[in-house]
């Protein structure tokens, strides 16, 4: 029997039914979309102009990974990428895949093709395979067996194979914005015939909680559909129908490295506004504010130093408040420390010195120091001149001798050069008046 050469089949390679289900389809379900150009919010690549349009128009669908956050229509372009290039679409799960799943899928898909029918294998949640998973699929992607489209919430960077990566191209899909939600509710009032019984400020509340997600917003004014309220909710009619979509956060994932930096470089570029509401994010989302007080306390030696000593002191002052108070009481502390440090003059000068001293150690080896500043507390040490000729500045007129403090050998670096911000100014002053003494002490 012919095949369809557009057909949807499941793990097994089965093809699945396409006559409609016998219980209620979920409204987001209902409005997937049937054609590319319908997919909303992503028209860099399904648009006129789009990276998908483009590929599709020459013929030369390569496997690709989707790379983007829940609800934004992974599932879907894969869906109408099979469609439009004349493939059998073929689903699986790396969630609930292993090994012996991947080999019938490839078996299956090898048997296709000697037919004359090729394969789209689309993988939701890759980024759950380990690495010799993904090894698994360069065989059947490098030969054409499969065209491969992996979909992760993940960076692709972090979480795939570098060789799988390889042989596939990245495309970033982007979370829904205020526009490409509105589209979708009106599409989803089309469809029910009605109007959704919300006021114009909980219809823009319910965009919010939606988070970017258009599966999220359409489940949500579909409880409001069958809610069928006599007259239209308010926000906090609405907030009481609808659970509000949690916000994006995974502690041990890319997006707790995306928020610590936003927060770290806000506070660098002294906005304590955005610095603040990047604490609130991270908090809201589940960090541990131990960590948060960490990276705070590194922040203000490596972002402030000198230029205000007390950022550091700080610090530990409210790393300790929290530690005594807990959640959610100290949590205030860490909020006053992020606007402390953001507000601070700013002055990297220390951690460039110690790095340029860091590798100056690591050129120059074992040298000794310098005769004269070594202790002698035996005779034999006085004989060998160890102290010998040096001078105690506290004796020396401005408490400034000028000596040599480098090892023999090697020549005087200047790893410190302040900022002139801050307290650092003064640190300046005093580090150029000392210069010129030791130019005339010479």
């Amino acid at each position: 029997m012919a095949r369809n050469p557009s057909a949807t089949e499941d793990l097994f390679g089965e093809t699945e039914s396409r006559s409609a289900p016998s219980g209620p389809v979920p409204l987001a379900e209902r409005l997937r979309p049937r054609e590319l150009a319908d997919v909303v919010g992503q028209d860099h690549l399904v648009g006129i102009k789009g990276s998908l349009t483009r590929m599709l128009a020459r013929g030369s669908l390569a496997s690709l990974i989707l790379w983007g956050p829940p609800g934004v229509g992974k599932t879907t372009i894969a869906r109408l990428l099979a469609d439009r290039a004349g493939l059998i679409f073929t689903q699986i799960s790396a969630v609930f895949s292993g090994v012996a799943d991947l080999k019938r899928v490839f078996e299956e898909a090898a048997r296709r093709r000697r037919t004359g029918a090729r394969t789209l294998l689309f993988v939701d949640e890759i980024h759950r395979f380990n690495r010799a998973q993904q090894d698994g699929f360069l065989p059947v992607v490098e030969d054409g067996t499969i065209t491969l489209v992996g979909a992760t919430t993940e960076n692709p960077s972090f979480e795939l194979n570098a060789a799988l990566l390889s042989r596939c191209q990245v495309l970033v899909l982007r979370r829904l914005d205020d526009d490409a939600l509105e589209l979708l509710l009106t599409r989803a009032e089309d469809a029910m015939h009605l109007p959704l019984a919300l006021t114009g400020a909980a219809r823009a509340s319910l965009r919010a909680m939606a988070d970017g997600d258009g599966r999220a917003a359409l489940n949500m004014a579909e409880q409001v559909f069958a809610a069928a309220p006599d007259s239209p909710l308010d926000e906090l009619a609405l907030a009481g129908l609808v659970a509000r979509r949690a916000a994006l956060y995974d502690r041990d994932r890319e997006e707790h490295y995306n928020l610590i930096s936003a927060l770290h470089k806000s506070m660098r570029g002294s906005d304590p506004d955005a610095a603040l509401y990047w604490l609130a994010r991270m908090l809201t989302g589940g960090e541990e504010p131990r960590y948060i007080a960490r990276r705070l306390t590194r922040f203000a030696v490596e972002d402030i130093g000198l230029a205000d000593p007390q950022a550091l002191t700080q610090s530990i002052a409210a790393w300790e408040a929290y530690e005594r108070l807990g959640s959610p009481e100290g949590e205030l502390a860490i909020a006053q420390l992020v606007l402390y440090l953001a507000s601070a003059p700013k002055s990297n000068a220390a951690y460039r010195a110690f790095g340029a001293a860091k590798r100056a150690a690591q050129t120059t080896g074992s040298l000794a120091p310098p005769a004269h500043i070594l202790n002698a507390p035996t005779k034999l040490m006085k004989d060998l001149g160890y102290g010998a000729g040096y001078a105690y500045d506290h004796d020396t007129e401005d408490a400034f001798s000028g000596q040599n403090y480098f090892p023999d050998g090697m020549a005087r670096e200047n790893f410190y050069n302040p900022a002139g911000r801050g307290q650092e100014a003064e640190v300046k002053r005093r580090l150029d008046h000392w210069a010129k003494l030791r130019e005339q002490r010479r």
